[in-house]
């Protein structure tokens, strides 16, 4: 067993392995990311060792994962595809298999976390925020597209109906306190107090028999998770929308402006999204 790798940085401590993402300063989801991502979830599939709780994070205080790579879609989706099976051949698949790891995850949010940046949070079991500067979006219909790798089946599961038509459609950025309030994560809490009430509750989890705590996960992740089916679908018409002229024209906007590069755009995604042809 190991988890060594270029674009994640990892250590362990009494059974919970804390993983942090160091990909680049937007820590897109890339090729690079997947490709590590796919093989830290493998490896906890299938010999995880000692670990109980795997903690997810970021190297950076202003972006946990800004966006997928938007430039390698179908690179990043090759790579996506090696945890699965031919049929399975999407960010959407890969992130269903990190839901259903048969340990705790625990996704650790500073900065932004928005399209499949917030999607990978989502695939964790539990979110953890920091109240001064986590933000969480699906910025997608601001593209002409929809979320393609499960925040739809998430969102609606975890918000209601009416909130999650209002997160996807506005395409808006949703602060720690209103994520809270909606039901989006699981705490916003003080930047200061984050690392150490995580760490106390994975290193509680992780002390208990792992057989309960698996069963438990089993038996909620049965009652509210999507089925492989909704997921696929999602991933079908995400791959069909972002290909329409219109997406590709407003996509070309925001990267002369500076999508995927750390500068405004990035920082404020939720508004330059509305800004297209100002």
């Amino acid at each position: 067993m190991g988890f060594t790798y270029s674009s994640i940085r990892t250590h362990q401590e009494e059974g919970v392995l804390f993983a942090t993402l160091d990909a680049d300063p937007l820590n897109l989801i890339g090729v690079d990311l997947v490709r590590d991502l796919v093989a830290l979830i493998d490896t906890l599939y299938s010999d995880p060792g000692d670990v109980r709780v795997a903690v997810i994070e970021s190297a950076s205080a202003e972006y946990f994962s800004a966006h997928v790579d938007l430039t390698a879609i179908p690179q990043y989706t090759a790579e996506a595809a090696k945890a699965g099976g031919p049929g399975d051949a999407s960010l959407g698949m890969f992130l269903y298999k990190l839901a259903h790891v048969p340990v705790i995850t625990i996704a650790k949010v500073r900065g932004r976390a928005r399209g499949g940046g917030n999607e990978l949070a989502l695939a964790c079991d539990m979110i953890f925020a920091a109240r001064e500067n986590a933000i969480f979006a699906q910025f997608e219909s601001g593209t002409g597209a929809l979320p393609g790798a499960g925040g739809v089946q998430h969102l609606a599961r975890r918000l209601g109906r009416t909130r999650a038509i209002e997160a996807i459609t506005s395409a808006d950025d949703f602060d720690a306190d209103l994520a809270e309030r909606y039901g989006w994560i699981n705490r916003a809490l003080p930047d200061a107090k984050l690392d150490d009430f995580v760490e106390r509750l994975a290193t509680r989890i992780a002390g208990f028999p792992p057989a309960g705590v698996k069963a438990a996960k089993r038996a909620v992740n049965d009652i509210t998770l999507a089925t492989p089916a909704d997921v696929r679908s999602d991933a079908v018409t995400f791959v069909s929308l972002v290909g329409l002229p219109e997406s590709q024209e407003r996509l070309d906007y925001l990267s002369k402006r500076g999508l995927q590069k750390p500068g405004e755009v990035e920082r404020d995604l939720g508004k330059a999204v509305t800004e297209f042809g100002d």
